[in-house]
C-alpha cells in the first residue's frame, strides 16, 4: 500500500505540499464543494479546526466537482467563497477529482485504507429517492466525506457525507486520535 504521507498535493495556491507536511498531528481530510447543500458543513469544520488545532488537529478541504458539477469554481473563488462566507482558515487544496479512474491519489490511498465507513448516514438512500446515483461502496459517496488520519499517518476512521462536524461520533473519534502519541 502507498504511504499516504509522501503522495505529491498540490495546495490551493499552487504550491507543493505532501500530508507528511503535517506530520505528528491529526489529520481530517475532506472532500468539499460550495453548492451542495452539505456546503454549511464549512463552519462547523471551521469550528473543529479552531477547536481543536492548539492539541494538533488539522482539518484540510478537498474541493472536487465530481458530483452533480457542485464545485465548478477556479482555485481562487473556492477560496474567496471560503474565507468570505465561511472565514475558512483550514487549508485548501485545488481542486481534483475524488472518485472514479482519474481520482487523486491522496483519495485512491484513502478508500484503500479504510474501504469502509463508521456510519452509513441517510446519505444514499436520501439522494437514491430523488433519483440521484451515488457511487458504489468503497468509492467516495459524496461531497463532504471525512477521512480521519491519526498522528502516526494510518487512517482512523472514515464517516459518511452527512455526518457533522459536531457529531459525538466523529468528535469522539477526534479525540481519541488526539491522545494517541505520534508513533
Amino acid at each position: 500500500m502507498t504511504d499516504l504521507r509522501s503522495i505529491a498535493l498540490v495546495r490551493n495556491d499552487g504550491s507543493d505540499a505532501t500530508l507528511d507536511d503535517w506530520a505528528g498531528q491529526v489529520r481530517l481530510v475532506v472532500n468539499v464543494a460550495s453548492k451542495c447543500g452539505l456546503t454549511p458543513q464549512y463552519e462547523g469544520l471551521e469550528a473543529l479546526y479552531r477547536r481543536y488545532r492548539d492539541r494538533g488537529l488539522v482539518v484540510l478541504g478537498f474541493p472536487a466537482n465530481d458530483f452533480m458539477a457542485q464545485e465548478p469554481g477556479s482555485d481562487a473563488e473556492i477560496a474567496s467563497f471560503c474565507s468570505g462566507t465561511f472565514d475558512v482558515t483550514f487549508p485548501l487544496f485545488a481542486k481534483a477529482p475524488v472518485s472514479g479512474a482519474d481520482k487523486q491519489p491522496l483519495f485512491a490511498g484513502l478508500i484503500a485504507a479504510r474501504p469502509a465507513r463508521e456510519d452509513e448516514g441517510a446519505m444514499r438512500p436520501r439522494l437514491e429517492k430523488h433519483g440521484i446515483a451515488v457511487n458504489a461502496a468503497p468509492e467516495v459517496m459524496w461531497n463532504f466525506e471525512k477521512f480521519l488520519i491519526g498522528r502516526d499517518g494510518r487512517v482512523v476512521a472514515r464517516f459518511a457525507p452527512d455526518t457533522a462536524p459536531d457529531d459525538p461520533a466523529l468528535i469522539g473519534a477526534i479525540e481519541t486520535a488526539l491522545d494517541q502519541p505520534a508513533g
